[in-house]
């Protein structure tokens, strides 16, 4: 059975950033991912752009090199893959943790490939695994996806967009590009207020010359193999729709945290209870970094402002190290 000074659940960048500080801090480390490299990044949309510059996407300062300021999803894949490549990271891929003990001394992980021991463990799982759902008659049809990869598969379609976010809005006007016939469904009475500054002037656009359909303070009551039905301020409504594409956000897998033993707070944010100067959870010797720690708050932490807690909590490891030896 292998044993770490720290394991790391999740191979994203701040995974991948605290992989690499403990490395050139001496700890012994794996960092253990369900997926390829950077999973999430990968399952973004082919043709997306970062709202964040390349500089504020860089890791151990790492220059990012971009084509323009902001940089597009092949090019991060190409930076953090380099990355994971050139300083030979111990980063174990389609590797799935399925449970973590607290054996008071250390933590003995369960996986679906293998059985680690860890002094410690940092949880930088994302959240963009389990989709806000729904919850509707017909989600569960083929037709419906909460996932957007590239817009010509819904070529000559009459396509259905559920959101307001960045999203739901880059999907709605690349497909439209594409020769979709699209229609945005958005529940509240506008565009999300979120959604990248330059973007924002060309859905408006498109929505009022018509080219694409806007329905507000609407919501989807059913999705039927070929047509969705909608409830609007002026009534219910059945459109004519080959597919929907249902991009209304995603959550970070609560139930894995509280099986761990990580406490939630009890009101709608369920906020993870850490020590923002450590990063250490209420379970000594378990961390949280990146997304994560901002529970419902999804928007909150991004890769530029979390970067940081790959430092926080190794120094504290370190820290802790010292003081069992000095004792």
């Amino acid at each position: 059975m292998d044993r770490f000074d720290l394991l790391i659940v999740g191979g994203g960048p701040i995974g991948i950033a605290c992989g690499l500080e403990a490395q050139k801090k001496g700890l012994s480390y794996v960092i253990i991912e369900k997926g390829p490299i950077v999973n999430s990044l990968f399952n973004y949309p082919v043709n997306m752009q970062f709202f964040s510059s390349s500089e504020r996407l860089e890791i151990d300062d790492i220059p990012f090199i971009s084509n323009e300021a902001k940089p597009k999803r092949n090019e991060s894949l190409e930076y953090y893959r380099r990355i994971v490549t050139s300083n030979k990271l111990k980063l174990h891929l389609f590797e799935k943790v399925e449970t973590i003990e607290n054996r008071r001394e250390d933590f003995k992980v369960t996986t679906s490939k293998n059985t680690y021991t860890a002094s410690n463990i940092t949880i930088a799982t994302g959240f963009y695994d389990l989709p806000n759902l729904l919850e509707v008659p017909g989600e569960e049809l083929t037709k419906v996806s909460h996932y957007y990869k590239d817009p010509h598969y819904y070529a000559g379609q009459k396509l259905a967009v559920i959101g307001a976010s960045n999203s739901a809005i880059d999907a709605a006007l690349e497909c439209w590009r594409k020769g979709a016939e699209v229609t945005l469904i958005i529940r509240g009475p506008e565009v999300g207020k979120r959604v990248k500054y330059w973007v924002r002037p060309d859905i408006m656009n498109r929505i009022e010359e018509g080219s694409i359909k806007a329905y507000y303070n609407t919501s989807v009551k059913e999705i039927r193999e070929k047509e969705i039905e909608l409830e609007t301020p002026e009534g219910k409504i059945i459109l004519k729709n080959d597919f929907v594409l249902a991009l209304t956000g995603y959550t970070p897998n609560f139930e894995f945290l509280e099986n761990v033993g990580i406490e939630l707070s009890k009101d709608e944010k369920k906020l993870p209870n850490y020590n923002p100067e450590t990063m250490e959870t209420n379970i000594k010797g378990i961390y949280l970094a990146g997304v994560i720690c901002g529970g419902m708050e999804t928007h909150k932490w991004f890769i530029e402002n979390s970067r940081v807690h790959a430092k926080i909590i190794v120094e504290n490891i370190l820290r802790k190290k010292e003081s069992e030896i000095s004792n």
